[in-house]
This record gives C-alpha cells, sequence and structure tokens, in this order.
C-alpha cells in the first residue's frame, strides 16, 4: 500500500462571515466521519484544519497566502484508488470553490 496525503483547499472567507453554528459543526464533522469510516483502514492520520500559516524562505518569514485548510493521510493500493476516495469528499462540498489536492508520499531512501 502506498500513502497519499490529502490537502484540502479553501478560498480565505470574507472577516465578516460568521462562524458556522454548532448544529452545522456537527453535520459537517458527521459527514467527514462519514468518509473515514469509507476508508477504513487506510486512513493513516485523519488530519486537522490548519490555519494562520508563515512562509519560510531563505530570505526569512513571512505570512503565507496559501489557501491550505487541512490535510489527511491514507493508504490506498495505488493513485486511482486514492482519487476515487477524493469523490463526493465532504471538503468538496463546501461553499467557495473547495479542492483537494492528492499527493503520494515518496518513501525517502535508507530510511
Amino acid at each position: 500500500m502506498t500513502k497519499y496525503v490529502f490537502i484540502y483547499h479553501a478560498p480565505t472567507p470574507p472577516a465578516d462571515t460568521a462562524p458556522p453554528s454548532p448544529d452545522q459543526m456537527e453535520a459537517v464533522m458527521g459527514e467527514w466521519n462519514v468518509w473515514a469510516e469509507r476508508v477504513g483502514e487506510g486512513m493513516i492520520d485523519f488530519g486537522t484544519p490548519l490555519a494562520h500559516g508563515t512562509k519560510v524562505t531563505p530570505q526569512g518569514t513571512a505570512s503565507s497566502t496559501n489557501d491550505v485548510v487541512g490535510y489527511s493521510i491514507i493508504e490506498a493500493s495505488d493513485i486511482d484508488a486514492a482519487l476515487a476516495l477524493a469523490e463526493g469528499h465532504p471538503h468538496l462540498k463546501m461553499p467557495g470553490g473547495c479542492e483537494i489536492e492528492v499527493h503520494e508520499a515518496q518513501p525517502i531512501p535508507g530510511m
């Protein structure tokens, strides 16, 4: 089995956007839990939301302007199987044009 990293992208919401209600959050997390059950034993790391990123370069640091908002790590037999798990993913139902990047985790030689 190969590990795949799902990187979740979402646009930055306007500053005046109201946070979701507890009922809305419970419904969203219910969808995520259904997805996790579909992944089953292939779920390596459910992941977590991400915020307030800092970009590090040889010149120093700056606030990240990237729209990365979370990640998950799964195992699948191949990229097609990993992409099939992205189909119907709850993140894709979020407003604003949310996306998922799927990357194959490459083994590090000698480790």
